[in-house]
């Protein structure tokens, strides 16, 4: 089932760039931490004070800050001011429940996206805004409370093996967006084992409940698609931008980035499909097994409509009846009541009605 949210929104009419969290307010205290690295150096803190994540900005090495939890706009103002991101970025950032997009900001790209997740021990989908800020040396990461996909790529840069640590801020944000799509996969997984579980239930033994989790389905499916169909767009525009922070090194990767997107998104659409076949064939079902209901009725029926008419006849008590008086006459009634019956068994059973 997916998540469902109780969001606090922005005031109306409230100025543009105004710091005001859209969505589930945190309790948790912010918590800040930072890799600074280059191809020869790597340093890693964590449970830093807004005021220690400053220094970052104007290293020469390649600094990445994530930020968990957002209901303290003044840690986010701070960084943003210092930063030098525009207002309506922050605001942006605070607002939980937008579309994701992509602002190129000529010394800044702003990319927004949602992180799926499955909740463990239930079918629940968690989506959480994950915002990624990145201008020439530096990333920032903004979440809504811990707990992330980037731990591969946490240890990646603590083994310093590969490319990670010889490429810009540029690839650090992709890879940290490529950790978001790959974790798609495993969410799609999910539901298509879902779907193929329902499908067999739903053949075999349609009931309300069945009902109830196709519809369920259908919501989730719906939902993941609005998280991830607008990445189409904003990959590509990644790809194709001419902004100096994306060099052409890394624009390869965008591009399998983009595969990935793609192929994600038709399979929501196979499931999609899928999903209203199911909702079909739980009518056909539900139809087959009323029609198999009123067929065995009707054959009863058409069985005692004969046996009903020789007991109507019987029941008359006329006194000029011969079969009346006759010693033998209630069991030959009898036999003949049973003939009738079985004749009528055998002949629909023949028939294929049975």
């Amino acid at each position: 089932m997916a998540e469902k949210k109780t969001y606090k929104r922005k005031r109306p009419g409230a100025s543009p760039g105004s710091l005001v969290l859209v969505g589930k307010k945190r309790l948790q205290e912010v918590a800040i931490e930072s890799f600074d690295y280059s191809p020869d150096f790597f340093e890693e803190k964590t449970k830093l004070t807004p005021d220690e994540c400053l220094k970052y900005r104007d290293t020469d090495n390649i600094s990445w800050v994530n930020i968990d939890g957002l209901h303290d706009t003044e840690v986010i103002r701070k960084i943003g001011t210092h930063y030098i991101i525009h207002p309506l970025t922050l605001e942006d950032i605070l607002d939980t429940i937008h579309r994701p997009k992509l602002d190129d900001m000529d010394h800044y790209i702003y990319v927004s996206l949602k992180m799926l997740s499955i909740e463990p021990g239930t079918n629940k989908i968690i989506q959480e805004l994950i915002s990624i800020v990145f201008g020439f040396n530096w990333v920032l990461s903004f979440q809504e409370f811990p707990g992330d996909v980037f731990v591969p790529v946490r240890e990646r840069l603590r083994a310093g093996k590969g490319r990670m640590r010889k490429m810009g801020a540029d690839y650090l944000a992709y890879t940290l967006m490529d950790a978001i799509i790959d974790n798609y996969f495993l969410v799609v997984e999910s539901l298509g084992e879902r779907i193929e579980k329902l499908d067999n239930e739903v053949i075999s033994h349609a009931n309300k409940n069945s009902l109830r989790l196709i519809h369920d389905l259908k919501n989730e499916l719906i939902m993941v698609r609005k998280v991830v169909w607008p990445l189409r767009d904003i990959v590509n525009s990644l790809y194709r931008t001419e902004s100096e922070l994306i060099q052409d090194d890394t624009t390869v990767f965008i591009r399998d980035m983009y595969d990935h997107v793609i192929q994600i998104i038709e399979t929501i659409e196979i499931y999609r499909d899928q999903v209203n076949g199911l909702f079909d064939i739980y009518l056909s079902s539900i139809s087959n097994r009323t029609n198999d209901i009123m067929r065995v009725l009707t054959v009863m029926t058409s069985i005692f409509i004969p046996l009903t008419f020789v007991v109507g006849i019987y029941g008359m008590n006329f006194h000029s009846m011969p079969e009346l008086s006759w010693e033998y006459g209630y069991p030959f009634t009898w036999v003949i009541m049973i003939t009738i019956a079985v004749s009528m068994f055998f002949f629909f059973k023949r028939r294929g009605w049975l």
